[in-house]
């Protein structure tokens, strides 16, 4: 169990709404569905009412500094099915690069990928105490473009198992490349932190208002989003 699965969920009942394409930019074709993921009539797109809010007022933020720029979406609501097929999809990838057999892999072995996998992916777990951040509607991952609608280089791929998908990696860069990463990773985090999100400790991409993560990172001690749907 992680930290922040300690606190209490206190449910407002705020709806999950779209994310609006022509505010946004979206990660088309989704990363997850192009893999097979059982969103069934679900999407990806959708987050909880107060969080639309803010990512709107992020979007208006980034204007102001960065004209032209937009928040493009990677990823926001998911099923627990979802996150299921992802931590599965993800520990497999795991395997095939170590060169491993899944078929004979020893328990600590297992264990070890495991705990790798779940440094970036919450467990998937059906318990309405504890739910994974994206399936409460108060999860997102997200990244910037450019006025053509290109991705601003953070230095890393959204989803990489490595320590360079940390927020601050690059924050003692001496080399030009890696200043301009960390550069581009704070336009992010000022924009989004100053709309109301917090980020995720270990992921660059990842902000949250509302869940039991939000909650534990900005010390409160009730969350207001639940499990979602």
């Amino acid at each position: 169990m992680k930290p922040y699965q300690t606190i209490e969920i206190q449910e407002c009942g705020e709806p999950l709404v779209s994310i609006p394409e022509a505010v946004f930019s979206w990660e088309l074709p989704h990363p997850y569905e192009k893999l097979g993921a059982p969103y069934g009539d679900r999407s990806p797109f959708f987050v909880r009412r107060g969080m639309l809010d803010r990512l709107i007022a992020a979007q208006q933020i980034l204007q102001r500094s960065r004209p032209g720029w937009r928040v493009r979406i990677f990823d926001a609501y998911r099923p627990i099915e979802v996150q299921q097929f992802m931590v599965d999809y993800t520990f497999a990838e795991v395997v095939r690069s170590k060169n491993c057999n899944p078929d004979t892999l020893t328990d600590e072995q297992r264990q070890a990928i495991f705990e790798e996998v779940y440094r970036f992916w919450a467990v998937p777990s059906f318990d309405r105490s504890k739910p994974p951040p994206h399936s409460t509607g108060g999860a997102i991952d997200v990244t910037l473009v450019d006025e053509a609608n290109q991705p601003i280089n953070m230095g890393s791929p959204i989803d990489e198992l490595s320590s360079r998908s940390y927020p601050n990696h690059f924050t003692e860069a001496t080399t030009l490349p890696e200043r301009q990463f960390h550069e581009n990773r704070q336009i992010l985090f000022n924009t989004m932190i100053s709309a109301g999100f917090a980020q995720h400790p270990n992921e660059w991409w990842h902000f949250c208002f509302g869940d039991q993560l939000w909650a534990w990172l900005t010390h409160r001690s009730i969350a207001r989003y639940g499990m979602a749907g």
